[in-house]
């Protein structure tokens, strides 16, 4: 059944890779106590004591909830031969047992009794995320991989913890997923064209592809 493994807070760090910065919320870490999940203001986090920094780039209604793949983080610690706690990709919501990067964008999910959750667009790798991790090259390695997990809009608020159920309430008529979608803005030019008319993706990602479409 599709659960929450875990939900995770942020611990505010320095940022080296942005100094002029406050610092980082990347480093999140699993809590045992209930959070409640709001929809937030702009470029603040949805959820209840977590915190955002660079709010020009993250954060706000379109990413108030960033969830990952406990399966995908798992074989990411068993390649990279290091441990991988909950929360180490700064994701909110550690999931098990969903098909995140198969999600649709638009899809609905019902978490714990009454938060509802829609999914708006995948993850793209930045600086933060390298410096964190400390590994090689890696947001090309993250980027060719493509599971790069959801952003997720909120449109019912509610509390959740640790083990609560993750129910898929709703499905769109398209086949847009998350995964194909974070292709097309990263190594699949080609696939943009699929972007265009698909309304649950924020407006701004909308108006973006169809500049770069434009642009060709």
């Amino acid at each position: 059944m599709a659960h929450l493994r875990s939900v995770n807070l942020a611990r505010p760090r320095p940022n080296p890779a942005k100094p002029d910065t406050a610092g980082t919320g990347i480093d999140k870490r699993p809590t045992d106590l209930p959070v409640l999940v709001t929809a937030p203001g702009a470029g603040g986090s949805g959820l209840a004591g977590d915190m955002i920094f660079d709010t020009a780039h993250h954060g706000g209604a379109d990413q108030a909830v960033y969830a990952y793949a406990g399966e995908t983080l798992d074989v990411w610690a068993a390649e990279l031969g290091r441990e991988l706690p909950d929360g180490s990709f700064g994701e909110n919501l550690t999931t098990g047992g969903l098909d995140v990067d198969g999600a649709l964008i638009g899809e609905r999910w019902r978490v714990g009794e009454r938060l509802l959750l829609e999914v708006t667009v995948p993850r793209v790798p930045c600086s933060t995320f390298a410096d964190w991790l400390e590994e090689q090259r890696w947001v090309k390695r993250f980027t060719q991989r493509a599971l790069p997990g959801a952003y997720l809009r909120v449109l019912e608020p509610g509390e959740v913890r640790a083990g609560d159920a993750i129910t898929v309430e709703y499905r769109p008529a398209h086949d847009l997923t998350v995964a194909e979608t974070f292709r097309a803005l990263t190594t699949e030019p080609d696939l943009l064209p699929r972007l265009v008319d698909v309304e649950e993706l924020p407006a701004q990602t909308r108006e973006r592809v169809r500049a770069r479409l434009a642009a060709r």
